[in-house]
Order: C-alpha cells, then sequence, then structure tokens
C-alpha cells in the first residue's frame, strides 16, 4: 500500500479573491492570505486600534500632496500574499487605488502595531515584507513600549534596525522631510 502523506493545500490570489467574493469566511473574520495560506488574524483590541488611530492624526497634516494614508486594507505582494497591514503610507495614484490594491513600488513606510501578534510581525510578516522590499517596516511594540525600525531590505531580512523609545526622533527615509517624535507614537 502506497503512503500518502498530508500536503497543505496552498491558495493564491485569484482563489483568495474568489473564495472571499463567495462569503467563505464569516462575518467579521480577521484573515490574510501570508504565502498562499490563509491566516487567522486576531481580534484588533482597543489598545492597538487606537494606536492606529493615532498614527493617522499624527501622520496626516504631514503628508499633503506627498503620499496617501492607507490603514487596514490589501496590499498585493506577488501572487500569494495579500496582508492587511495597519498602516501604510503610498505614493498618490491618480485613481486613489480604487480600481487596484496598492503593491510593493507604491509603498513609502507600512507600520505594524503588535501585542499579541508580536513575534508573528517580527518573523513571518518582517521576513514577507523584506522579500517584497518594502523600502521601510516600523514594529510599533506594545508590548516592549518601543517602536522597531527595519529598513534596507535585502533578501528575507533588513539589513538595518534600530529600536527606538520614546525619546527619539525618527525620519522617514523615503519622505525625509518628514521627522516624528517616537514619543507621539507611542
Amino acid at each position: 500500500m502506497a503512503t500518502i502523506n498530508p500536503t497543505k493545500h496552498l491558495t493564491n490570489l485569484d482563489e483568495w479573491r474568489r473564495l472571499g467574493e463567495a462569503n467563505i469566511f464569516p462575518p467579521g473574520s480577521r484573515v490574510e492570505l501570508i504565502n498562499g495560506e490563509i491566516i487567522d488574524m486576531a481580534p484588533i483590541g482597543s489598545n492597538h486600534a487606537g494606536h492606529v488611530i493615532r498614527l493617522i492624526n499624527l501622520f496626516a497634516p504631514h503628508i499633503a500632496n506627498k503620499a496617501l494614508i492607507n490603514a487596514q486594507n490589501p496590499l498585493q505582494l506577488g501572487d500569494l500574499s495579500e496582508p492587511e497591514p495597519d498602516f501604510m503610507l503610498m505614493k498618490p495614484n491618480a485613481t486613489s487605488y480604487t480600481t487596484r490594491h496598492p503593491k510593493t513600488d507604491d509603498v513609502l513606510l507600512l507600520i505594524e502595531v503588535a501585542d499579541s501578534s508580536l513575534k508573528f510581525d517580527q518573523t513571518h510578516k518582517l521576513r514577507l515584507y523584506a522579500l517584497h522590499n518594502i523600502p521601510e517596516y516600523w514594529l510599533i511594540n506594545l508590548n516592549d513600549n518601543c517602536l522597531e525600525v527595519y529598513k534596507k531590505p535585502r533578501g528575507e531580512v533588513y539589513v538595518e534596525k534600530t529600536i527606538l523609545y520614546a525619546g527619539d526622533i525618527i525620519t522617514l527615509s523615503q519622505l525625509p522631510d518628514i521627522s516624528i517624535q517616537v514619543a507621539d507614537i507611542l
């Protein structure tokens, strides 16, 4: 008798979108497609949501005509991943991304807010974003009350990692005229 090893059924963006259109996932479910796998994400708590609101209000006055704010919406990364980052600054687009989801080349800054998802964001998402050349990835680490800044993607890693705290200031690599007090983020 032949041995059959169980295998995962990986999906791609076309199948992923058809599953969504068919309402396969329960209402309110938080799922993301990461490297062909459907990943259940933790519900968004008030601390997490409040930090996303804080980011939107902090960046809005700084970016007029320089970037667009996108919060908790899909980002297409190749044919096998469509995460929903907590916050992105994106290049302006004539259609405001109404005809397609943003892709790697559209992203100026990507931020994840992490408490229960911290390890996943520090490993899986970091690797995903580096592989797809997201130029700057910030991780607001709510557990340790710090900002992890990743720049210069190379392969599966970022060459440059900095940890910042409330007294520090950060300047965006893709928008160098914008500097932010880290205390305003945390």
